[in-house]
């Protein structure tokens, strides 16, 4: 057989420049907007044609920043704490055969003209900045969506575990479109599921930002610093 030949069609820009911080799935956090930039020989208008009549898109993407050679069978899914292994294909793990994720995005606008060519204002996207995207489709909820289909170990989204508590000086400090969103993203907890120690402290890359912060034994996180 031969291999098959997968090149990216566009990457992301969002304000997420590294992995810790960022949504375990797409349309947890409102307020992000980010934005799908066509690498230049996609730069095609035609190719665009119609998508601003759906509302949602279907991004196909790399997981290019894994940092794991390899697969394994079975994952430690954070839902489960990280202690309960699962089969990877019942995960949405990014360490898989082919490393590639799913996201549905809702479509805010098209930019027709730009210096970068036609792009896509998007929100909702759980995508580390410069993530090379694959394919987009269209979202259709005729068929695309299930509202009463089972979903295994993840019945419910995940509720919201911890107390942000920031000061106002610091929150002062950040864009204010972006400060709900900073604390929605802080209150899903962003820690690896296996850390609760609450002595330890946290760094996290948020935009042009470093927010630093630790959680307190009353699931209280504590945001202590915020500078660029």
């Amino acid at each position: 057989m031969e291999p098959l030949t997968v090149v990216p069609i566009a990457r992301i820009r969002s304000v997420f420049p590294q992995k810790f911080g960022i949504p375990r799935q797409s349309n947890i956090i409102d307020g992000i907007t980010s934005t799908i930039v066509f690498e230049p020989q996609f730069r095609n208008a035609d190719a665009l044609r119609g998508i601003d009549q759906f509302d949602f898109l279907w991004l196909i993407w790399n997981f290019s920043a894994n940092g794991r050679d390899g697969w394994s069978p079975t994952v430690r899914p954070p839902r489960l704490g990280g202690n309960q292994r699962m089969g990877v294909f019942a995960t949405r793990s990014p360490f898989r055969p082919n490393g590639l994720g799913l996201s549905s995005v809702r479509l805010l606008g098209v930019e027709w003209q730009s210096p970068d060519g036609p792009r896509l204002l998007v929100a909702g996207a759980d995508l580390m900045d410069g993530t090379p995207i694959v394919d987009i489709k269209p979202y259709l909820p005729y068929t695309d969506a299930h509202p009463d289909a089972r979903s295994g170990f993840a019945p419910t989204p995940a509720s919201r575990l911890l107390e942000v508590r920031c000061p106002d000086a610091l929150l002062a400090k950040v864009d204010p479109a972006l400060r709900q969103p900073l604390l929605d993203i802080l209150a899903h907890d962003p820690r690896p599921s296996y850390h609760n120690s609450g002595q330890r402290e946290y760094g996290m890359a948020f935009g042009k930002f470093n927010v630093k912060f630790k959680v307190l034994e009353n699931n209280v996180l504590e945001v202590f610093e915020i500078f660029f």
